[in-house]
């Protein structure tokens, strides 16, 4: 990765910039007109980042020259107030995105396997979401999240963070 990226913790000060990574987050099949940006406030969506900051919020943000370019973040939810890939209340599930011209730079591993090495002593596995179609669903399997329930379209995937190594060498 090129030395002017950085990667720092997240704070609160960074829930403006999440709010755009949580758009770049969704998945837009190829060929279909792209989701009106509004649709990050829906009550499903907002929850992945509204009053961040929480005392379970964790996550890393990449700078390229001081400027953000992605984010990968972990959130925990409860039986009532569920993420899409939610598991348990136990279980923190994950959200990650890179603005478009840093996709494909390895920035989103580096994310990951920071995140991976802060978080191994707290949690035994995390969890997400992911259309079926999505491209970095490849990334995912690298990462070894495994599928482990299918609705429609979309896979909730977990990672084990209890007895393995963690993150990915490529």
């Amino acid at each position: 990765m090129n030395s002017l990226y950085k990667i720092r913790p997240l704070t609160p000060l960074d829930e403006p910039f999440l709010w755009e990574m949580l758009y770049e987050a969704l998945y837009v099949p190829q060929g279909q007109a792209p989701f009106p940006r509004e649709i990050i406030y829906e009550p499903k969506i907002r929850q992945y980042v509204e009053h961040w900051g929480k005392p379970d919020d964790i996550g890393y943000l990449a700078l390229d020259r001081e400027r953000p370019a992605g984010a990968a973040w972990l959130r925990k939810f409860n039986e009532t107030n569920r993420g899409f890939g939610f598991i348990d209340d136990s279980t923190p599930e994950l959200s990650i995105a890179l603005l478009p011209a840093y996709r494909g730079r390895g920035i989103g591993s580096i994310l990951l396997n920071r995140l991976f090495e802060l978080v191994k002593e707290r949690y035994t596995s995390i969890s997400l979401s992911v259309s079926k179609e999505n491209p970095a669903r490849r990334l995912y399997e690298r990462m070894e999240f495994e599928v482990i329930k299918q609705e429609g379209e979309s896979l909730t995937m977990v990672k084990d963070l209890s007895n393995r190594a963690v993150g990915c060498w490529m």
